[in-house]
């Protein structure tokens, strides 16, 4: 997700800004900031950028997730119902506000199974979290029906999917509230940084003070602010934000670019025999940060990753990777945690030391996704596509 492929003089120019005032904190210092206020800015960006009433700028993604979960309620003895193929942080937030992960089965939309999250609704669920994985979105439909039928949270994380939408509506804008990472391999980067987008006053509020150790910031000063409940520091700087600023402004380039050039991927898989793809609920929408595609059996899956990595090309082959999928979670399945669960949690946490996920195996086993990045020429795209379908064909 390559937002810091494209950094030039538009990054510099807001960064300067920043430099020349001296002031990097997003809070404070009216007067010697001369009227600079990045972060504020940014966040404005976005909420026009997303057609979403608030946005709250934090210092990453999993802060992100960490502020919205904690503004949304969820907290000790609640349930999350997540997938099993995501990134670690997932699991980690749910963790942080003393919640239970409940992880089910992706499909082959690679995100939630709606069918599989229905079943795992107990009385104790709190929320539905989809993860819109590798720039596509889950069936947002269907698993807002469920939390509409049930009475429950949507909340998504759409951390690799900025710019991506929905039927119309940008993903993240749709549940009660959504995240996004601005990490370095982000869509857009700030370097470090994250946003919670949100059409509730309410939610906003709370994020905004949580996220800043409890001020309500309504005081002439931060030194006159109160403290209506207790938060946390997960601020963003005025230089990351600055970062941010410059990339939101390219957004629409980065996705026509990686629409285009998927588009010469996927067609040249698209003729071999025995390739299937991923299914996007709305393929209109898709980022296009990521070309995930099915081989018929594991071996050739293991086979075509190979041979895609000794052409030279990204290869992510998630069956076997560390930090996205559960198989090799084992600090997740083992619980090895510096600081100890409360004892209702650890002993939830116990049947994923021998739980297993056939369904999400069989489909992440035969998965393959590459990335699509800004840099490459015409010629190089129609190199890699080509170096692309004979790595798979080899492997068939």
């Amino acid at each position: 997700m390559p937002g810091y492929e494209f950094f030039g003089p538009e990054e510099r120019k807001e960064i300067n800004d920043v430099l020349e005032t001296g002031i990097f904190m997003r809070y404070g210092f009216d007067g010697p900031r001369k009227g600079i206020w990045k972060a504020k800015e940014l966040e404005q960006a976005i909420s026009q950028k997303l057609n979403v009433a608030h946005t709250h700028l934090v210092s990453s993604g999993t802060a992100a997730l960490t502020t919205a979960m904690a503004a949304l309620g969820i907290g000790a003895g609640d349930e999350v119902i997540m997938p099993t193929f995501t990134f670690v942080a997932s699991f980690e937030c749910i963790f942080s506000v003393g919640a239970t992960p409940v992880l089910v089965d992706v499909d082959d939309t690679l995100t939630l199974d709606p069918k599989a999250v229905e079943a795992a609704i107990t009385p104790r669920t709190k929320a539905i979290m989809p993860v819109h994985m590798c720039g596509a979105m889950a069936d947002l439909d269907a698993l807002k029906a469920i939390c509409d039928k049930h009475n429950l949270i949507l909340l998504e994380d759409a951390c690799q999917s900025f710019g991506a939408t929905y039927k119309g509506k940008a993903l993240g804008t749709i549940g009660h509230a959504g995240t996004f990472s601005f990490d370095f391999v982000k869509t857009i980067t700030c370097a470090e940084g994250g946003a919670i987008v949100t059409n509730d006053k309410d939610v906003y509020l709370k994020c905004d003070a949580y996220a800043d150790h409890g001020h309500d910031h309504l005081g002439v000063d931060r030194g006159a602010d109160l403290h209506p409940y207790i938060g946390y520091n997960y601020r963003i700087s005025e230089l990351h934000a600055a970062v941010g600023l410059a990339q939101v402004r390219k957004l629409d380039t980065f996705l026509e670019i990686q629409r285009k050039t998927k588009k010469i991927f996927k067609d040249a898989l698209a003729a071999i025999p025995g390739v299937t793809f991923r299914r996007l609920p709305d393929a209109d929408g898709d980022s296009a940060t990521f070309l995930g595609f099915f081989l018929p059996e594991e071996s050739q899956a293991r086979a075509a990753a190979a041979a895609m990595k000794a052409a030279g090309l990204a290869t992510f082959y998630y069956f076997d990777n560390n930090w996205h999928y559960i198989r090799n979670w084992e600090h997740f399945k083992q619980s090895a945690v510096l600081s100890r669960f409360a004892p209702g949690l650890q002993q939830a946490m116990e049947l994923y030391k021998v739980k297993q996920f056939p369904v999400s195996d069989a489909l992440m086993s035969r998965c393959i996704c590459t990335p699509i990045n800004l840099g490459w020429s015409d010629e190089e795209v129609q190199q890699r596509a080509e170096k692309l379908a004979n790595a798979v064909k080899s492997a068939l």
